[in-house]
């Protein structure tokens, strides 16, 4: 989607601080991306948000892009081309019945309880990330509320609980935890959102077209 246009010339050109980029969970993607756009990994402040809220902190102002899995349908928020896939995972506990396999379906995902979607997450988004049913029509039990990574991965522990989620969280895991591939759940594309009302400064302008550019080489 075409970028707003910077406030003007002048003092606006020059940031007195980094761009501000919203991440969830590990932030080992969005360093490998600023690495990629030849970007000095101090021009860039990583800005940690909630899953109950993703898109609070942007529209407040509080950041300046944030990374977003799949498109959006949000009025007064535009994003980018997609920047990668990120393939998919199933999290549960090292007891689980299928901790120890090699790779998942997600048909064997409604034999367990899974996450509700969480406070304003877009139910539309959420739905993609955990299916309402698999694709051989079985319903997925989104029964457990979604707190914060941290009360996920205690319920894991301590449950058959699942969550499908993303191969990109695998180095945040502690060891009880276990991240296996979904084979039959396409990857998710991962691009940057900003908010479309919004006068972009020249330097956040140019990050989006830098990140941009270097993963179409």
């Amino acid at each position: 989607m075409p970028l707003p246009h910077d406030a003007g010339a002048g003092a606006a050109d020059h940031p007195v601080r980094p761009v501000r980029l919203g991440v969830h969970g590990s932030p080992r993607t969005a360093a490998e991306l600023v690495a990629a756009a030849g970007r000095d990994r101090r021009d860039v402040e990583f800005v940690p948000y909630d899953v109950a809220d993703p898109f609070g902190p942007l529209r407040a102002g509080e950041m300046d892009v944030l990374l977003v899995k799949y498109a959006l349908r949000e009025p007064d928020l535009a994003f980018g081309e997609p920047l990668l896939f990120d393939d998919r995972a199933l999290l549960l506990g090292a007891h689980h019945p299928l901790a120890t396999r090699a790779t998942v379906s997600v048909e064997e995902v409604a034999d367990y309880d899974a996450f509700s979607c969480p406070g304003d997450f877009p139910p539309y988004v959420w739905d993609q990330v955990v299916p309402p049913r698999t694709p051989g029509g079985r319903p997925v039990r989104r029964v457990h509320p979604m707190t914060t990574v941290e009360g996920m991965v205690d319920l894991l522990a301590r449950s058959t609980a699942v969550h499908p989620s993303f191969r990109s969280l695998e180095d945040i895991l502690p060891p009880h935890i276990r991240a296996v591939p979904l084979h039959d759940l396409p990857p998710a594309p991962v691009s940057l959102a900003w908010r479309n009302d919004a006068q972009l400064p020249i330097h956040v302008r140019q990050f989006i077209t830098d990140v941009e550019r270097s993963t179409r080489r």
